[in-house]
């Protein structure tokens, strides 16, 4: 025992010695190194470097097209990185990283990443109320496009394009003041999403209730004029405690005659597509215009999307995806085609000029279906295309021989569906990961529209992909603030103005034409300017 003691005690007194001589050793360095001059400039460099990373910070210059780069960037790439920590830039200095989050300390990278993305929606928002003039295009502003009209420069296609253009970048936000029958309805329900319809004189739009549910409204956009920007909405009493999945406007007994919902089941209740008259909303139509249409209601489960078909060869029929199913309904008549898929359909559209169905698939795939052939054969395919990720929203363009897709991956493409079947044109910027977001296509203004996961609305030019402009929600980012926007060039009916509703929350928002933009740009409202080469 005596002899194992004194073992230990050799050992510890060894590593007592070499713990010492390994710090002297290292003081000794460190003297070396400070009474060196070179050591000294060197140091004084990286205090030097690490000192001014920050000027760009601090300027506050910002691209006012798309969301800035990190405010961060400049001042991290100066530093090295080390694993489990984050530098600071304003405060020069590191903290310790925790994985996910943690109510004690809240630093994670999920926490500094969602604040930077505030920072620079904040800075956004603020060179929004600026309201200054802005310029998409370098070298092309009001005095220069007309110029180059007047000298033949320009053709009248470009220059429609060019001035819309210029009136989109110049839009102005303003609050729309709601009016309702139930104005504590209005303070409590936050709108889910908005459908303007064809004339773009209503707006149908479905809000998340309190008590748990959505139910239905349209509001008369025909009072949406500046400067007041006021609106009415008309309720009614129908309420669902199901998901709306889809929904679009059917023509039934006349143009926009009906809404078509798409509702998911629930416990033991199966889900369903329902036309819902837009005469049952109180006071939605002129006294004796209008006869309250009928309300009927289809079992179909587990519908994803819907379309409603307005070619005469499949009249009165709409469509919904399914899973692994499109079901074809004859409305009058009850009649059923049920078509089989390898894939979950998440996006319809019809063509009107021919009798198809264009669908896109959680596989990517994209396919048409001929209704002219029976389900039951294998020929019903017209053509199939592919993206990577699921299909999100298919569009067809008027002349029915380009189509428009998104997926969850981000993308947004233009595809040629003659003979060559192939990728005209990419929109990039774009933001999806797993969402269910709608594309709008306006051909006659010659803009394409979305909304991405990080709640930016996003205007690019048809013609060539050019990005526009990049608008900020006026609230944070989440989930449950992403907004739902519609475009048109004659908000509130044949006589309204160019303009974008974003309804987000409790609030509606419109993006008027601006008076920075002058007035002999107007003309080109009255021309399509879509160009595919």
């Amino acid at each position: 025992m005596g002899e194992r003691t004194a073992v230990v005690s050799d050992v510890l007194s060894s590593l007592t010695e070499m713990s010492r001589s390994f710090w002297h050793s290292k003081r000794r360095r460190g003297r070396n190194r400070q009474q060196n001059p070179a050591f000294r400039q060197s140091n004084s460099n990286e205090r030097y470097t690490a000192g001014t990373s920050r000027g760009p910070q601090d300027s506050g210059h910002h691209d006012a097209q798309a969301p800035s780069t990190s405010s961060s960037t400049a001042a991290e790439s100066s530093v090295p990185e080390l694993p489990g920590f984050y530098f600071d830039p304003e405060k020069n200095r590191y903290f310790r990283l925790l994985p996910g989050h943690n109510n004690c300390n809240p630093l994670t990278k999920e926490g500094i990443r969602h604040r930077e993305m505030e920072s620079r929606r904040l800075q956004l928002l603020q060179q929004e109320d600026k309201q200054e003039k802005k310029i998409t295009r370098m070298g092309f502003n009001a005095s220069s496009i007309l110029r180059k009209n007047q000298l033949g420069i320009l053709n009248i296609t470009s220059y429609c394009r060019l001035s819309h253009e210029l009136r989109v970048s110049c839009m102005e936000r303003k609050k729309v003041e709601i009016q309702s029958a139930d104005p504590s309805a209005l303070a409590s329900d936050r709108f889910n999403f908005i459908l303007a319809d064809t004339s773009s004189d209503r707006l149908f739009t479905v809000n998340d209730v309190q008590i748990g549910g959505s139910k239905y409204g349209i509001i008369n956009l025909q009072g949406l004029k500046a400067p007041t920007f006021r609106v009415h909405m008309h309720e009614n009493l129908y309420f669902t405690n199901r998901k709306v999945n889809s929904v679009c406007w059917a023509s039934l007994s006349h143009l926009d005659s009906h809404i078509l919902l798409c509702l998911m089941g629930l416990a033991e209740t199966p889900g369903c597509a329902t036309l819902l008259p837009a005469s049952l909303f109180v006071s939605n139509h002129q006294a004796g215009t209008d006869q309250p249409g009928m309300l009927c209601s289809f079992r179909i489960p587990g519908a994803w999307s819907c379309a409603w078909c307005l070619n005469t060869q499949a009249d009165n029929c709409f469509s919904t995806g399914l899973s692994r199913r499109i079901l074809l309904t004859n409305v009058v008549t009850g009649h059923r085609q049920l078509y089989g898929t390898n894939s979950d359909v998440l996006a319809q559209q019809f063509a009107v000029k021919t009798p198809l169905l264009f669908n896109g698939c959680r596989s990517g795939e994209i396919f048409a279906i001929d209704l002219r052939s029976p389900s039951q054969g294998t020929g019903w395919k017209g053509m199939r295309i592919f993206h990577d990720s699921a299909v999100t929203s298919v569009r067809v363009l008027k002349e029915e021989q380009y189509l428009i897709a998104s997926d969850m991956a981000g993308k947004i493409k233009l595809w040629d569906l003659r003979a060559t079947k192939c990728v005209v044109r990419q929109y990039e910027g774009h933001v999806n990961e797993y969402a269910y977001l709608p594309l709008h296509v306006h051909e006659e203004e010659g803009i394409l529209v979305a909304v991405g996961q990080d709640c930016y609305t996003r205007i690019w030019s048809l013609h060539d992909a050019h990005l526009l402009r990049t608008i900020p929600s006026p609230y944070p980012t989440s989930k449950a603030n992403i907004p739902s926007v519609a475009f048109s060039s004659r908000l509130g009916g044949p006589q309204g103005a160019p303009g974008l509703l974003m309804a987000v929350q409790k609030d509606l928002y419109c993006f008027s034409y601006s008076s920075f933009c002058p007035g002999h740009l107007e003309e080109g409202r009255n021309h399509p300017v879509m160009e595919t080469s």
